[in-house]
């Protein structure tokens, strides 16, 4: 009887790291997008929702954010300040930012 409920503590404790390390991967993702995003907010709003002329990004397509960061890094849209914006970001940060303001 010790014996089975050591096994299930073991076993308890394997599980509970395994879904805390999955878990935790996934709030490294999302804090990750979020803290990306806060230089999009001062302009483009919180939610990419602008209150004003900037346009709205919240909503669009991942793929149509992601396409036009990558067209403002690489100069082929022209912008005020946008192409400076999107020449910090690498692939998978510019990714990471399509996908937060699609989802809002």
């Amino acid at each position: 009887m010790v014996e089975s409920k050591t096994f299930f503590r073991v076993l308890l404790i394997v599980l509970a790291t395994g879904l805390l390390t999955a878990n935790q991967t996934q709030a490294d993702e999302i804090s990750r997008a979020t803290l990306l995003s806060i230089s999009c907010a001062g302009c483009h709003g919180t939610d990419g929702k602008s209150p004003g002329s900037i346009p709205t990004i919240g909503g669009k397509s991942s793929d149509f954010i992601a396409t036009a960061l990558l067209q403002f890094s690489s100069g082929e849209r022209a912008g005020t300040v946008m192409g400076r914006h999107a020449t910090g970001y690498t692939d998978e940060e510019i990714q990471l930012i399509a996908d937060y303001f699609a989802g809002r």
